[in-house]
């Protein structure tokens, strides 16, 4: 289903055409009579789509996501293309696939001699906010910068390897309030760079990340005494936190004490889970699942703080608010222990958009894609001839708005070994089906389709019955990937 009988109620009421009319020529938004709307963007890092509570998936406790989505048109087959932090972020920002935008693989010292990092000159949706006038606020994670020597001297540095960096000004694209950092997993004790801080100074917190971070989020919405923004200009604020990334441990114990009295028993419902056996995917989520499940919860909880100061400040009707993830988590699914590869608990990701009186509340099985975000956003916006022409994702801004409007067929999956772009898997996502083949030098190219209708849960390999479905699907992939010059079809 495409959505629900409220959609089709509202649908009624819309004026015929709009299907194939984007925001701005559909006049859903008259610039020229209303404020530009403000943009909340918030996602954490590793939450995969499963662990919402309403979506009656995984069995976890997030109270203000459920209320939020009774509000918000709730996207249930959202993806993340390539599903690790950096691609994905690169994605996001710049509306461009991997090949396009280069960063092929995570930011780290293996990857930086390969120039893998947001590229300076790429136009990302921020920087066209900021030509419109708008404060930009960054918070949190942001990944995007190749590590160079001298490393940053911290605990996710070592003398020989590298994940953290700092952002310098003239890479921040836009953003003028700046609190974040590249990589660092110690969420207790995070590390930040703010605004005017130097490569050598960051700032050590002690304080739980998201915690943290929605504390500065609420102070940056209320902006007592402009400090923070400039109260005459519309705002777009990005809050990326880290849990329920790995380490699971840390992780405040209120959190943990609300799952008590469950067991793995209790919160492993999987059954591509090995919940019993002594195999390591299993050991994995038997140890880790309550307290990523307990984190899920914690940002549950300081996202509704921020929507709750964005409430108090009267900012909510003319507020766009996103709440996605990066990408999502196996946590032992598959054997599998985090991300990174074409199994639906790693791709899947929360989609979950709110504009009060815009955005029509349903859920809706449209097949989004991370490059379409950027697009969509602005044309949401008001600004969609902003768009440069290089951008590879598509406006679904109508889709939102109507619930009408072309239709993708299928989502593009990709892995790339870093260093070897002509390598590693490339896969497709339909409603019914995900095919990934995966090319690895000195071995024979290996198929893998599942029925994700019949198997929703991937348990088995169905390419050598269904030819027929890979050949078709192989010819699909293969278009999208022409059309995106992938060295893969070499």
């Amino acid at each position: 289903m495409n959505a629900n009988p409220t959609r089709r109620q509202f649908v009624k009421t819309v004026a015929g055409g709009l299907a194939t009319l984007s925001f701005t020529d559909n006049m859903l938004a008259d610039k020229s009579s209303k404020k530009p709307p403000n943009l909340l963007f918030v996602f954490p890092d590793q939450m995969r789509g499963q662990a919402l509570g309403f979506m009656n998936e995984d069995p976890v406790i997030t109270p203000n996501l459920d209320k939020f989505a009774v509000q918000s048109l709730v996207l249930t087959e959202a993806v993340s293309n390539y599903p690790v932090c950096s691609p994905f972020r690169a994605m996001l920002m710049t509306g461009r696939l991997p090949h396009a935008n280069k960063v092929l693989s995570n930011c780290n010292s293996n990857s930086a001699p390969f120039g893998c990092e947001l590229q300076e000159s790429d136009r990302c949706w921020s920087d066209c906010l900021k030509d419109r006038g708008y404060s930009l606020g960054y918070i949190g994670k942001w990944h995007l910068d190749a590590p160079h020597k001298p490393y940053v001297k911290c605990e996710n540095n070592r003398p020989n390897f590298a994940w953290n960096e700092w952002c310098p000004p003239n890479r921040r694209h836009g953003f003028d309030f700046w609190y974040s950092y590249g990589t660092y997993d110690y969420h207790f004790t995070p590390m930040y760079w703010a605004t005017d801080s130097t490569r050598d100074k960051p700032i050590k917190i002690k304080q739980w990340g998201p915690e943290h971070e929605a504390d500065l989020a609420t102070k940056y919405i209320r902006n007592e005494g402009g400090r923070y923004r400039k109260p005459s200009k519309p705002f777009a604020l990005v809050i990326s936190m880290n849990p329920p990334h790995t380490p699971y441990h840390l992780v405040p114990k209120k959190y943990v004490d609300m799952y008590e009295g469950k067991t793995y028993k209790d919160l492993i419902n999987r059954p591509n889970v090995n919940k019993e056996d002594d195999t390591p995917g299993g050991k994995l989520a038997r140890k880790h699942i309550k307290n990523y499940f307990a984190m899920v919860t914690g940002v549950d909880d300081q996202f509704g703080r921020v929507l709750k100061a964005l409430k108090e400040e009267g900012l909510e009707k003319n507020t766009i608010v996103v709440f996605t993830s990066d990408h999502g988590n196996c946590l032992g699914s598959h054997e599998h222990p985090t991300k990174n590869v074409h199994y639906e608990e790693s791709m899947r990701v929360p989609f979950l958009v709110r504009w009060p009186g815009k955005i029509e509340p349903r859920r809706d099985d449209l097949l989004i894609s991370t490059p379409d975000i950027y697009p969509t956003l602005l044309d949401l916006m008001g600004y969609a001839e902003d768009t440069p022409k290089q951008v590879d994702g598509v406006s679904r801004a109508s889709i939102f708005l109507t619930g009408k409007g072309k239709r993708p067929t299928s989502q593009l999956y990709m892995w790339v070994p870093v260093g070897k772009p002509a390598w590693g898997r490339r896969g497709i996502r339909t409603h019914r089906y995900t095919l990934m083949i995966s090319k690895t030098e000195g071995k024979s190219t290996e198929y893998t389709l599942h029925d994700n209708a019949g198997d929703p849960y991937q348990l088995k390999n169905i390419a050598s019955e269904k030819p027929d479905v890979v050949k078709e699907l192989t010819g699909e992939l293969e278009k999208r990937l022409r059309k995106n010059n992938d060295p893969w079809l070499a």
